[in-house]
């Protein structure tokens, strides 16, 4: 088995609603997202996924995030992260988007998804996988 990991960051501020301590008020982070691609198989080229493609989709998804107030990001009239952007939901949001960004350049990438780390500090993270 194969795995790459490539990584991108984005500032933004949030705040937890159903919150009893300090983060219930509003304050940011500058996250950290690693975007993790599996497969048994390379292409001709000898890779799994190429790195660029793989980059480039994930720093335009957080670009859609960076300088944000996550509690604000809406999606057809309704909250994507209902009012409370943990980075569990970050994470599964991120790895959506992902997905869909990568089916544009190549579809076999996208089936290659596996995970979606989002770090709030150095040592906090949350991963999303439907794996």
């Amino acid at each position: 088995m194969f795995e790459n990991r490539v990584e991108a960051e984005f500032a933004a501020a949030h705040f937890l609603r159903d919150y009893h301590g300090k983060c219930e008020n509003l304050h940011g982070h500058n996250y950290k997202v690693y975007a993790h691609v599996r497969g048994t198989e390379l292409d001709e080229g000898g890779m799994l996924v190429d790195f660029s493609i793989l980059k480039a989709s994930l720093r335009k998804v957080c670009g859609e995030l960076d300088h944000t107030n996550l509690n604000d990001k809406e999606e057809n009239g309704h909250s994507v992260f209902m009012q409370n952007p943990s980075a569990e939901r970050i994470a599964s949001w991120i790895f959506r988007k992902l997905r869909e960004e990568l089916g544009k350049e190549d579809e076999q990438a996208a089936g290659k998804l596996y995970a979606v780390d989002v770090f709030e500090t150095p040592g906090s993270r949350a991963r999303y996988t439907e794996q």
